[in-house]
């Protein structure tokens, strides 16, 4: 027997599509100034579908086809002698223009089949289609998203418009494999790209190539995905090596792919991930097109299975641990590519936030630790080990060079040493021929996990320089028991602090166990986070906002922190 379509679904779908289509053939012949060609794409493809679904205010609609054909000028328009799209800071970009490929081809896939009505819609997306495949075909990438992106294009436009060469190229790029680790993380730890990119593109390759194991690639990804939900309904991004790592990313864009494994495989749990990325309404307007062209997403979902709690993860490739229960949600993060690679980078992971707390609507968003070392940075896990199931060692070693005389077999005459990076700036001295006396500061921080929070030790060795440990509140209430210092900001001494948001709480209490007492609040030199020379020679910054609570001294120290949750039990 088969399973009963989902009405609702549908419908969400189809009124969501509607939200951007509907206002757009309100005024089918205004011109479309100022929309980049991924934006034209998709209102193509969304009008396309809505033109098509019964579910839609538009199907069947006579201007809906004409502001189709509006866009479709105007995309034409944006079109380069190279077939690659004008537009954004990747010139005469392959990848890029992949994108609009890609819906270019899912409309023209919608439109072939829709009858006289579509035809010189139709016409107009295989001109525009064929107009881009000769440089997609030999066209290049520069990030490991792109190369499946790129991929998916290829294989539509095969789809579309068969040609043996496409799969040829696309065999060519999957040869490579496929950037996915044990863990079942991309390369790019990125929730913004495996939803966005990895994951549909791979769902598409596995769809017309028959390739299983490309299935399984993305089963695994939304998998380990599950043990990065976080409460608040976001994707845990700190470890990501993209953009997306300083920001929260929601669960919302993975709902097609839980969904459609959820439906073919039976997973309750994926079936729960995507009750919970639709919580909030679907506002996707490209999910009506996804539907119709993968009819089981309107499927019924099976049903959900049940969360187990509390349970532990932790993903070795990307030093992550998280433990989950019922009071709280806490994550531990170890894994930066800073100390291997000593750069801040485009591509590596940066963030310096090793510990976040969720406490319902008590959320400690960030636990970074800055020492006055050599203008060096914060405290970037280099090594993270597990100590037990639910507790680890975060270390990292800094050292500094104060450099000797050159022996005299590297001397020169004229004084025209080569320019030569030490690791901490740049200079005309020929570093590596130099004998160094080397300076070394330790930083080691122990996270035990518990159901109701996690206990810090945090060891700082070394030269006597200060240090700060910020603690950012999420915004939404006031730190009790701090002593505020102004701009969002509070100290902490050796008092215990809540942070109360409604009903539910963090309590944070500190004690010294080595060291000289923590400074007062009169320290503001001491008490503010410091990003590091990497940033400040440029005037830049990865601080945080929010409530920022503050406790520090002049090291060495030795002190613990212990972060309780507190939340009101659940009704019976």
């Amino acid at each position: 027997m088969p399973t009963p379509l989902d009405h609702e679904f549908v419908r969400a779908v189809a009124r969501a599509a509607d939200r951007l289509a509907a206002p757009l053939a309100a005024g089918p012949d205004e011109e479309p100034t100022g929309v980049p060609h991924r934006g034209l794409a998709r209102r193509v493809k969304t009008l396309v579908a809505a033109y098509r679904s019964p579910d839609s205010a538009l199907h069947g609609s006579r201007q809906a086809v004409a502001a189709t054909m509006t866009h479709l000028r105007a995309l034409r328009a944006a079109q380069t002698p190279s077939g690659l799209f004008a537009g954004g800071d990747n010139v005469q970009s392959p990848p890029d223009s992949a994108f609009t490929v890609n819906d270019v081809c899912d409309a023209h896939l919608l439109a072939a089949g829709a009858g006289p009505e579509l035809r010189d819609v139709t016409a107009a997306l295989a001109e525009i289609a064929g107009a881009a495949t000769g440089s997609l075909l030999t066209g290049g990438v520069h990030t490991p998203n792109h190369r499946w992106e790129l991929c998916a294009a290829l294989a539509r436009l095969h789809r579309s418009f068969p040609d043996d060469r496409l799969l040829d190229r696309v065999a060519e790029w999957l040869a490579e494999g496929v950037d996915i680790d044990a863990e079942g993380l991309y390369s790019e730890r990125s929730a913004i790209y495996a939803a966005h990119v990895s994951n549909p593109s791979l769902l598409l390759l596995a769809g017309v190539l028959g390739r299983a194991d490309l299935l399984d690639a993305v089963e695994r990804n939304l998998a380990t995905t599950l043990d990065l939900i976080r409460p608040d309904g976001t994707v845990e991004t700190v470890h990501s090596r993209r953009q997306d790592q300083n920001h929260p990313f929601p669960l919302a864009p993975y709902l097609p792919h839980y969904r459609l494994l959820a439906i073919r495989t039976g997973r309750g749990d994926f079936s729960r991930a995507a009750r919970l990325a639709a919580a909030g309404g679907i506002d996707d307007p490209g999910l009506l097109a996804e539907t119709l062209l993968t009819p089981d997403l309107c499927r019924a979902l099976p049903a959900p299975a049940v969360e187990t709690l509390p349970r532990d993860r932790y993903l070795t490739t990307a030093r992550l641990a998280t433990r989950a229960s019922a009071g709280a949600h806490t994550v531990v993060y170890g894994g930066s590519d800073v100390p291997e690679h000593r750069r801040i980078r485009s591509g590596l992971a940066c963030n310096p936030t090793f510990l976040r707390l969720f406490a319902g609507d008590a959320v400690l968003d960030a636990v970074r630790l800055s020492r006055g070392f050599f203008d060096m940075g914060p405290f970037r896990a280099a090594g993270m080990q597990r100590l037990t199931d639910s507790s680890y060692r975060l270390t990292e070693t800094l050292s500094a060079a104060y450099y000797q005389p050159l022996p005299p077999g590297r001397r020169r005459d004229d004084g025209a040493y080569r320019m030569a990076d030490e690791g901490r700036f740049s200079a005309a001295m020929a570093f590596p021929d130099r004998p160094r006396d080397e300076v070394s500061h330790t930083t080691r921080v122990e996270a035990d996990l518990r159901e109701d929070g996690a206990d810090l030790r945090i060891d700082i060795s070394g030269p006597r320089v200060p240090w700060a440990l910020e603690l950012t509140f999420r915004p939404g209430g006031v730190p009790e028991g701090a002593v505020p210092i102004g701009d969002g900001r509070w100290c902490l001494t050796t008092g215990p602090m809540t942070y109360r948001v409604g009903d539910d709480e963090i309590r944070v209490e500190a004690d010294v166990e080595a060291g000289e007492p923590l400074a007062g609040p009169d320290r503001s030199d001491i008490l503010r986070y410091d990003p590091g020379q990497d940033y400040t020679v440029v005037g830049g910054t990865d601080a945080t906002t929010g409530n920022r609570v503050y406790l520090g001294g002049l090291g060495p120290h030795t002190l613990t922190v212990a972060l309780r949750a507190r939340r009101p039990a659940p009704a019976v």
